[in-house]
């Protein structure tokens, strides 16, 4: 039975939606890049700096105390939200891509040497290659790819046979923010562990369309930020088990993340706070905190099901109108669709689609590989949430059918 939800009601929690593109009402189908801020967000992040801006951890006066409690309970939310064991497990980052680097910094610094190898796919993020890439180098490691499969998902029995005695890590993202390729990360995570190799998981496509569970996953890091959950930017989260946080060389070096200082030695501090150095972003923090509870409010079977009947019917309007090519077809999809129109270049396509009020994403998405796989220049590529509703496809489809006109 659906569930019962007044999408007006949706809608008006988020204040950008309700505005005029070029005399048009704003259609936006960017939500992969980033997604728009409920009010209760955009409120809590104001409301910190009017009333209680302080730093954190280090005052004892009535702000610093105040900040430092609504800052830490967003640790304790975060941790039940990805039921992490402890909450000292919960490291806060500038986002996704300061998490991975992290993980690649501390844990490549400690085990990974000449001669090891780290093993990515081919539908990574960039900020899933790049950062491995560089330990690679520096440590005279080598990079493996698993490759993808016509239809988009991931060659299983080929991640297998690069699984090895020498491969130190594995780091895969949970969902492709080009394809909408769901990654079975479970099963991917289990045949690694037969070989006690950790996985990181690339969530930052996850977080805001699907219940996370590192327990149940047991990835041993799990990354992902705030401004595509609906958070706002320069904040997001790094799960890693207390075993790995242990052993780790601190990222950073300053304040906060030291016990203390001499000029013969410094200790560390406790986790999280090891992997915490400088000032942190307590504001966004506190909003990031204010996004999970409105996301918890919706819930994850509802927002689930929204979005897939979204993607069948875009998916089949895109299939009825001739000329369009879908890339990623995997039978386990988020809600996004990338796609071309005959041969029109995507950003001519995405330059018209743009004058009917509708944000599009054109280009290589931060995956270059993929397109070098699919050999494309690029894609157009719709991605929706929950807020986003089946008038506003009808509305990309006329565009389209411009596109289509304009160019034949």
């Amino acid at each position: 039975m659906e569930l019962e939800y007044d999408i007006n009601k949706i809608r008006n929690d988020f204040p950008i939606l309700n505005q005029q593109v070029y005399g048009r009402p704003l259609v936006y189908f960017d939500n992969a890049a980033t997604t728009q801020k409920p009010a209760i967000v955009i409120d809590s992040l104001a409301g910190y700096y009017r009333t209680f801006n302080s730093n954190v951890h280090r005052g004892v006066h009535f702000l610093s105390n105040k900040a430092s409690k609504a800052y830490e309970e967003v640790r304790f939310l975060l941790q039940r939200f990805i039921n992490a064991r402890h909450s000292h497990e919960v490291v806060f980052t500038r986002g996704t891509t300061e998490a991975i680097n992290l993980v690649a910094a501390s844990f490549g610094k400690k085990f990974v040497g000449k001669g090891d190898e780290i093993i990515i796919s081919e539908i990574e993020h960039h900020s899933n290659i790049v950062p491995w890439q560089m330990l690679c180098e520096k440590a005279g490691a080598r990079l493996r790819i698993i490759p993808v499969l016509d239809d988009g998902t991931l060659d299983f029995n080929a991640y297998l046979e690069l699984l090895n005695k020498r491969t130190k890590l594995v780091s895969i993202t949970h969902i492709s923010n080009t394809l909408g390729t769901i990654v079975p990360v479970k099963k991917f995570i289990e045949a690694a562990h037969i070989l006690e190799i950790p996985v990181m998981l690339d969530g930052a496509q996850a977080s805001a369309h699907t219940a996370i569970d590192v327990q149940n996953l047991g990835c041993d890091f799990y990354s992902f930020s705030g401004h595509k959950t609906f958070a706002p930017m320069g904040i997001g989260v790094l799960y890693a088990k207390e075993e790995w946080l242990d052993q780790m060389p601190p990222y950073q070096g300053g304040g906060e993340m030291i016990s203390e200082v001499t000029f013969e030695k410094t200790t560390w501090n406790d986790l999280p706070f090891k992997f915490e150095a400088g000032t942190p972003n307590v504001g966004g923090t506190i909003a990031l905190g204010k996004a999970i509870e409105y996301i918890q409010g919706i819930g994850f079977e509802y927002i689930g099901m929204r979005e897939k009947k979204l993607l069948d019917y875009l998916t089949a309007k895109l299939n009825s109108m001739g000329g369009i090519t879908i890339i990623g077809n995997a039978a386990e999809k988020t809600s996004v669709v990338s796609f071309l129109i005959d041969k029109i270049h995507p950003y001519d396509a995405g330059t018209i689609i743009d004058r009917y009020g509708v944000a599009v994403r054109t280009g290589n998405h931060c995956t270059q590989p993929i397109m070098d796989r699919f050999k494309l220049p690029g894609t157009i590529r719709a991605s929706m949430a929950f807020y986003n509703t089946e008038d506003e496809i009808d509305v990309l489809i006329e565009a389209i059918e411009k596109v289509k006109e304009m160019f034949n």
